[in-house]
């Protein structure tokens, strides 16, 4: 899974990046400290790699990760080349959602590229020159499609008919993720790696203070507001605190939370929002010689969840014998868990579950 972190310049996009990655990209109260995007991996956190490691005892643990994108701050043009805008929204392109970073706090140290803080005037920035791009990515295809027309097929027709639809919503000033698409429209439209039908998380960003009192800050109401009118995603976090966090070990982190009266780290809530915005769940393997999660979309069939082992798992696929991981934990160990029936023997039409343990039977 890849994730972009956008945002206007001096929003917090960097300190954030910083701070999930650890990476030390740099962050400077001016824009376009960051031209090239700079690029993080990070573990997944799951603590049921941690109780299986303990029952099983394996040579390594491996949890899944996702990858982040820290991208330039656009501003106002940038779909027209303004800040060197163009090449910024060529990185969108390659990532799987968006996590867009609104500043929802006021701090007169730290310079608004607008001049204010305006969360609402501040997304509506961002989201017109990514439909801005869209516009004329589509009028191209459009083009194209016309001159294609020529030989006949109409099937070029119905493709001018969904690209002009497309269109026509753009200028309304709409995303691309707004539109309900048949099956076969999305597939196609998923081609055309348009920057607004990616799903967006938009990230709240508040001050270290403003941390306790979110519920009550009139920025992250209006980013709340923005988001469920398109089905969009919305966390408040502290980049400066997350920032924090980086820097200590699991025990320390846990009485910083404590201390803070936080359940869970921003990097956590960031995480399963975007599990969440992007219908992933994980799967679990173990053995003596590794524990570890592994990521498919919701509804994946068990071959197909074998295929992300290893291609000749899925090829030769036979079944998967799988226990539910609380079934598992309760029992104690595979055996006691066999032994009270709780071991499954699943065939090709099975659709994998959150936390199944799986082992996969395969014949090549």
């Amino acid at each position: 899974m890849k994730l972009g972190i956008v945002g206007l310049p001096n929003v917090g996009k960097s300190t954030l990046f910083n701070a999930i990655t650890k990476a030390g990209a740099e962050s400077a109260n001016y824009p376009f400290c960051t031209i090239d995007p700079n690029v993080g991996i990070v573990a997944v956190p799951d603590e049921r790699l941690n109780v299986l490691a303990k029952m099983y005892n394996p040579k390594k643990v491996t949890p899944t990760t996702i990858e982040f994108l820290d991208i330039a701050g656009l501003i106002r043009g940038a779909s027209k080349g303004e800040g060197l805008g163009n090449k910024f929204l060529s990185h969108i392109r390659e990532v799987d959602a968006i996590v867009h970073v609104v500043r929802c706090f006021d701090d007169t140290d730290i310079v608004h590229v607008e001049g204010s803080v305006d969360p609402a005037r501040d997304i509506e920035t961002i989201n017109l020159e990514l439909i801005f791009a869209d516009i004329e990515a589509i009028e191209k295809r459009i083009e194209k499609t016309r001159k294609q027309m020529k030989s006949g097929d109409k099937k070029y027709q119905v493709e001018l008919n969904l690209l002009e639809r497309i269109k026509e919503t753009l200028e309304s000033g709409k995303p691309v993720r707004s539109i309900n698409f048949e099956p076969d429209e999305a597939e196609y439209v998923d081609h055309l790696f348009l920057l607004t039908s990616k799903p967006v998380l938009y990230c709240a960003n508040v001050s270290e203070d403003g941390i306790s009192t979110i519920d009550q800050n009139p920025y992250v109401a209006k980013v709340k507001e923005i988001a469920d009118a398109e089905n969009s995603e919305v966390i408040a976090i502290c980049a400066k605190i997350e920032e924090e966090i980086a820097q200590l070990d699991d025990d320390e982190k846990q009485m910083f939370l404590e201390e803070l009266g936080l359940k869970e780290s921003g990097l956590d809530k960031l995480i399963k929002a975007s599990y969440k915005l992007l219908g992933l769940i994980s799967f679990l393997t173990a053995g003596e010689t590794e524990v570890r999660a592994w990521t498919i979309v919701k509804g994946t069939k068990a071959p197909q969840a074998a295929g992300k082992i290893h291609s000749d798992f899925e090829r030769g696929f036979i079944r998967a014998e799988i226990v539910a991981y609380d079934d598992l934990v309760r029992c104690g160990s595979i055996a006691a868990a066999r032994e009270q029936g709780l071991v499954r023997s699943e065939g090709k039409d099975y659709v994998m579950k959150d936390g199944d343990v799986t082992l996969f039977r395969f014949n090549v």
